[in-house]
């Protein structure tokens, strides 16, 4: 089953601050947001959608970040696709998640799953080379 997140970021150097949202079928894992792609949808647009579903954020969309992760949940094999996003809008959501906008390091330590910590890893480049809206 098709999937889109976004692994979202404001600021720069010091003051880089990285989105994340618990889980709403595993309450108290940390995770990046994300959800299945909509028919007609690209992945990439459905990793912004989600991201501003979940957690209120838009921004501009920066590109794929590495390959699709693939898990299993259920019986159900899913195939996550994550697109890098730098904010640049917040607004207030209410579907029931927690948001934390945290340090590089402390955002690597909080994620529940080593395999989105490797991607945060492989996006950390893009951030820092990436200027201030």
């Amino acid at each position: 089953m098709p999937q889109a997140g976004g692994i979202a970021f404001r600021g720069s150097g010091r003051d880089l601050r990285i989105l994340l949202v618990t889980s709403k079928k595993q309450p108290g894992f940390w995770i990046f947001p994300k959800g299945h792609v909509e028919p007609g949808e690209s992945a990439a647009q459905a990793g912004v959608r989600e991201t501003q579903e979940e957690a209120g954020v838009t921004g501009e969309l920066l590109g794929p970040v590495s390959t699709p992760l693939e898990y299993d949940w259920n019986g159900t094999r899913y195939s996550v696709h994550y697109f890098l996003i730098r904010a640049t809008g917040e607004a207030p959501v209410s579907d029931g998640r927690t948001i934390a906008w945290l340090p590089f390091e402390e955002a690597l330590q909080r994620l529940s799953f080593d395999d989105t910590g490797r991607l945060l890893r492989e996006a950390r480049v893009r951030m820092e080379g990436t200027p201030r809206a």
